[in-house]
């Protein structure tokens, strides 16, 4: 017998989301009774989410998919102050041209993932700075500052870990935490919003908001986290050596996008089917199953469906056949990634660097000393070595047995 009557605890249970709920037996029968409005919040630094942001857009995805509503809290405001959560200092402040520029373009991701309309299901999406730059700064104080103390304040995760490690925390971070909950508190008044949910790291903000709309409004209102995502050796989700695996296709073709799937740790692939495609469980358990080179297959489907959800049907099937045709073949398939050589050449190592195979030179360097590296299959044992190309004469470039890039001449 199931845990919970209703589809949406059920659904996000049986998939593995459920980390913390602040009131599970009451959420739960709110669930089965009325649509329950639900949001997460997004910071907008940056033109793109990357994959760390992925389980929470599947958790709003999951949300719809078992009819309630998703709202998609765009945190225009709260990014001019930065979200000192797991941050060592202070981030740059950013205009609000560019605020405005990133949510225009993460909001491509959410049309693939959500249904958007007017309604009663249909996802929406809110910026936070919509009411947080109309709030007088006395009103604020007066009106949601004796709902917090310092004290408890001084115990989050957020504010002790930055003063535990003598970094400097800034009054306008500090306040980060009240303008969250002042959030929920907006968005279940004037939409109708009902849980918040988030990461395990935003517990503390989810239940400041909790009582904070309990307190000013009286209104009940649940929150619920996801487990810290982490993968199989330890490291955070959505960072490689090559930098961040951004969901927009703008910032990370979708050759290296689905590679990042496809290289998925053996034991994490029936976790991350569960979290990251809508494969039915029957299905995830057969491949989850596999042993030895036939787990293979299965990460060949995680990185399909994946891609097939982020970045479309048509970019799946171009990246897998890029890798049918690099693995198989020794070929050099169309999505690749291609760096361009001016007709002076371009050195080995800074080539690995250039197309993103390794962070810096001097990796480049112990990479090639390792004889990793190759071009058309011949081991490159020099970094320095000049690679000269003739204008559109191509080469392939190879680090380790996953990652191959076009050397083209210009």
């Amino acid at each position: 017998m199931s845990e919970f009557q209703s589809d949406l605890l059920n659904l996000l249970s049986e998939r593995g989301y459920i980390h913390q709920v602040t009131d599970a037996g009451a959420l739960d029968a709110l669930a089965t009774k009325q649509v329950v409005p639900g949001y997460i919040g997004f910071d907008a630094t940056a033109p793109s989410l990357h994959v760390g942001s992925l389980v929470q857009i599947m958790m709003l995805r999951r949300l719809q998919q078992s009819g309630h509503k998703p709202i998609v809290l765009m945190g225009g405001g709260t990014t001019k102050v930065g979200d000192p959560s797991g941050k060592d200092e202070s981030r740059q402040l950013l205009t609000s041209a560019t605020i405005d520029a990133n949510i225009a373009s993460i909001r491509k991701i959410f049309e693939r993932l959500l249904t958007f309309g007017d309604g009663p299901t249909d996802a929406v999406m809110v910026n936070n700075d919509d009411w947080l730059s109309k709030l007088g700064y006395i009103d604020l104080l007066r009106d949601v500052g004796p709902h917090f103390t310092i004290n408890r304040m001084l115990t989050f995760d957020s504010v002790k870990l930055r003063l535990d490690r003598e970094q400097p925390l800034t009054f306008l971070e500090f306040n980060y935490m009240i303008l969250q909950a002042y959030d929920f508190r907006e968005l279940a008044k004037h939409f109708a919003c009902r849980l918040q949910m988030g990461g395990s790291d935003q517990w503390g903000n989810i239940v400041n908001g909790i009582e904070l709309t309990r307190r000013m409004d009286g209104l009940e209102v649940y929150g619920l986290t996801t487990p810290l995502l982490t993968t199989a050796d330890g490291s955070k989700m959505g960072k490689t050596a090559a930098g961040a695996v951004w969901l927009n296709e703008d910032q990370l073709p979708a050759y290296d996008f689905w590679q990042y799937w496809r290289n998925t740790d053996d034991r994490d692939v029936g976790r991350f089917l569960r979290l990251f495609t809508d494969l039915p469980l029957d299905e995830i358990a057969r491949l989850e199953a596999l042993e030895g080179n036939e787990i293979n297959a299965a990460k060949a489907v995680l990185a399909n469906e994946v891609t097939k959800l982020v970045r479309g049907e048509d970019a799946a099937k171009a990246a897998e056949e890029t890798a049918a045709q690099t693995f198989a073949g020794g070929g050099m398939g169309e999505d690749l990634p291609v760096l361009e050589v001016p007709s002076e050449g371009i050195r080995a190592g800074a080539a690995c660097t250039a197309l993103g195979f390794t962070a810096s030179n001097g990796e480049a360097k112990r990479k090639i000393a390792e004889g990793a590296v190759k071009i058309d299959g011949e081991t490159v044992s020099d970094p320095g070595m000049l690679i000269t190309l003739t204008a559109g004469e191509e080469r392939k470039l190879s680090l380790g047995k996953k990652k191959h890039g076009v050397l083209r001449g210009l």
